[in-house]
């Protein structure tokens, strides 16, 4: 097992960065939404945005691989991060 997710919590699309880290659409309310990203070692981390939906999928894109998109149930989001997706998916 990689990542118990607490009851409620809505883990949903997901995409891995270069250094190995699990970018996860994120959702249980208000104050959680967004996205959460795991370490390798399967602990989370600040994530880098808070939205006012639940983001369902994301991906990286742009140039550089270095753009978070989130879509959400009524928007898309984006934002630039400090590290890349992982070349291929």
């Amino acid at each position: 097992m990689f990542v118990t997710c607490e009851v409620g919590a809505n883990g949903d699309g997901y995409r891995c960065d270069i250094d190995g880290n699990l970018w996860c659409g994120w959702g249980t309310g208000p104050d959680i939404n967004g996205v959460a990203v795991f370490n390798p070692a399967g602990q989370s981390g600040s994530a880098p945005s808070r939205c006012r939906e639940r983001a369902a999928n994301v991906c990286f894109g742009g140039r550089y691989r270095n753009r978070l998109f989130m879509a959400a149930s009524h928007s898309l989001y984006s934002l630039y991060v400090n590290t890349q997706g992982a070349p291929g998916g």
